[in-house]
């Protein structure tokens, strides 16, 4: 099943500031099926719980496969407020999810490795264009408006965004 492409050249209807947020794992022992299992699981059900609760902060999201050994998610949060809020939040998926890496990494070492980067970028710091594509990216977690609306050229979209 294909997405729907959207035709002509669009942008993010992303507006103000945008968190991007790279989390990822990779395999470093194929063998250690209990050690990086769990991982791969997690993530679902952190996004699944975040996804349905309105106001998590969660924009979107676009899974990754960085290489053969590494799997990825681009997030993209409305606030650094939230994404930590979340991160530290006792009742929902991430914390038990996090304690439990940590017990089997002691175990395990060195058979699975976690990854995250977090980066707030002001307003007029971003900018996209897509064109041929199904919602993708960041026009996937806020919408796309035609190009035109904020510049032909991506020095256009910089100085709008």
């Amino acid at each position: 099943m294909s997405a729907k492409l959207i035709e002509g050249r669009m942008t993010a209807a992303a507006e103000g500031e945008v968190v991007v947020f790279l989390i990822g794992m990779r395999i470093n022992r194929f063998r250690a099926l209990r050690s990086w299992l769990p991982v791969t699981s997690a993530m679902p059900r952190m996004l699944k719980e975040l996804v349905k609760e309105e106001g998590s902060g969660l924009l979107g999201f676009q899974p990754v496969l960085a290489g053969p050994r590494t799997l990825a998610v681009v997030q993209y949060w409305e606030s650094k407020e939230k994404l930590l809020a979340y991160a530290s939040a006792q009742d929902k998926e991430h914390r038990p999810a996090w304690a439990a890496f940590n017990r089997r990494a002691r175990g395990a070492k060195g058979a699975v490795g976690i990854w995250h980067e977090t980066y707030v970028v002001p307003a007029g710091s971003y900018e996209s264009v897509y064109v041929g594509m199904p919602a993708f990216g960041l026009g996937g977690a806020t919408g796309v408006v035609p190009v035109g609306r904020r510049g032909d050229r991506a020095a256009d979209r910089l100085a709008a965004s």
